[in-house]
């Protein structure tokens, strides 16, 4: 089994356990972390996230910047894969912060 039929098995479980009553807030570790994706530059793929209110819990914040390139990714391609560049990835071992905001860079893979 591949990899690609797994993660898009894993975000249709992730779109359907993240429905809700409408307007109702996505939680992440129990709590709200507002994030915001903005596409740079010409290119659609590259996008930038800030999330506000990583004292909530880093790992909360990290989830949510996740979801919000996942979520992207596969409205505008029909793909969650995302390369994260190096050290702005939900995983880096040192957040990068800017402002009291987590920030987070990546591009959706075109296949």
């Amino acid at each position: 089994m591949t990899a690609k039929p797994v993660i898009l098995a894993l975000c249709a479980a992730l779109a359907l356990s993240a429905c809700g009553k409408p307007g109702e807030r996505m939680r992440f570790n129990g709590n709200y972390y507002p994030a915001d994706l903005k596409k740079v530059g010409d290119r659609r793929e590259d996008f930038v996230i800030t999330v506000r209110d990583p004292g909530q819990g880093i790992e909360g914040a990290r989830e949510a910047g996740r979801f919000e390139a996942t979520r992207y990714c596969v409205e505008t391609f029909g793909d969650s894969t995302v390369n994260w560049q190096t050290g702005y990835d939900p995983d880096a071992n040192a957040a990068v912060m800017d402002n009291g905001r987590l920030i987070l860079r990546g591009s959706c893979v075109i296949w």
